[in-house]
């Protein structure tokens, strides 16, 4: 089984180091601008040889594992290259411009359209994981798109992984997820700011950090140049929930001014209902 990966970052060398356990018949086949990128993926073992775009119709699965503005502009060169019986999904945090950019595509039944919903805050090859995936759930937009053998070869792939599938529309994923990912990583990146721009003024601040703001901040840790694009693309449910945030933030300031004791105890004990619905994912 060939498989090429384009990106050998977290996520494409994630994947594909679980599927060189999976598929013992496994070739992956690493593309990458970054040259030292793909040589060191080669050297660490996840990926066996190099490739360009000219070999894409040797292969049986290519793996789109890139920022989401290059993923929309590759993947119709992608589906133009490879054969009608190949499988080719990406791993992009936003579905809805990428899958209506190739709605008409000739190739269109072999792209399957998918977001596995795990991650950590580094990057790069270095960053690639073993079993990352497992467990974890894996958004799966406009199935009815993709043509049966491609879903078949797709489905076994991520089950093998150990991935939990879920069916959405590619305009409600990219919806949900920007409250429970997009947003997180703007207040993640905000609040650092916050603190960073205090520091400048007392040196000190830092020293004071403990686990809990190391924990709330780790997704400032994350590649603007992989977040930019994700925040450009899904730009309007981004600000939706922003405002839905500042909001609440608002609103939670005007209760410490009035000096609503009651009412600030009440709305941290209704939010700890977080706990119960969120038991099993962390």
């Amino acid at each position: 089984m060939k498989v090429f990966v384009i990106g050998v970052g977290l996520i494409g060398g994630s994947l594909v180091t679980d599927i060189k356990v999976a598929y013992k018949d496994a070739i992956i086949y690493g593309i990458d601008t970054n040259t030292e990128n793909l040589e060191t993926a080669i050297s660490l073992g996840f990926v066996d040889k190099s490739a360009t775009f000219a070999n894409l119709n040797e292969a049986d699965v290519v793996i789109i594992a890139i920022p989401v503005d290059l993923a929309q502009t590759l993947l119709p060169k992608v589906l133009d290259a490879v054969t009608d019986k190949c499988l080719v999904f990406d791993v992009g945090s936003t579905k809805e411009k990428l899958c209506n950019q190739v709605l008409h595509h000739a190739n269109r039944a072999c792209y399957l359209a998918a977001h596995p919903i795990a991650g950590t805050e580094f990057s790069g090859p270095n960053a690639a994981l073993s079993n990352l995936f497992r467990g974890k759930a894996n958004i799966i937009c406009e199935v009815e798109k993709t043509g049966q053998e491609q879903v078949a070869f797709a489905l076994d792939i991520f089950n093998r992984l150990g991935m939990r599938i879920r069916y959405m529309d590619a305009a409600s994923h990219d919806k949900h997820i920007a409250y429970v990912s997009h947003l997180s990583h703007v207040s993640s990146f905000m609040l650092g700011k916050t603190v960073i721009d205090k520091e400048k003024n007392e040196r000190d601040i830092f020293d004071m950090a403990g686990s809990g703001f190391a924990s709330t901040v780790r997704l400032a840790k994350s590649s603007p140049t992989m977040w930019t694009p994700i925040f450009k693309q899904n730009k309007e449910n981004v600000i939706g929930a922003l405002q839905e945030y500042i909001d609440n933030l608002t609103a939670f300031k005007a209760l410490m001014e009035a000096g609503n004791d009651e009412d600030i105890f009440n709305e941290m004990k209704d939010t700890n209902r977080i706990k119960t619905i969120l038991q099993g994912i962390e």
